[in-house]
């Protein structure tokens, strides 16, 4: 059963919610899912429409570990250059 882990780490990603895990496509590969939530204003930066597929991977760690380096990244590109 895949697990949905919450990255909200200290320091730079105080502010947001990152929430990684995976699901098993129709061939058996893994395929990472995320969502990525500003808290201050609630809004979802992650999924949106026209996302890119996290995957396919081999293993669920490769798929979990690829969903949170991307949250990592939307964190920081928003820190960054925040939308209003």
């Amino acid at each position: 059963m895949p697990r949905t882990t919450l990255n909200s780490e200290a320091g730079i990603y105080e502010g947001f919610d990152i929430y990684a895990s995976y699901v098993v496509n129709a061939t058996g590969m893994h395929i990472g899912t995320l969502k990525v939530v500003r808290k201050r204003d609630k809004r979802v930066l992650y999924p949106f429409d026209g996302c890119e597929t996290i995957g396919p991977f081999e293993s669920s760690e490769d798929a979990r570990r690829a969903a949170e380096e991307l949250g990592r990244r939307i964190v920081t590109a928003d820190i960054a250059n925040p939308e209003r």
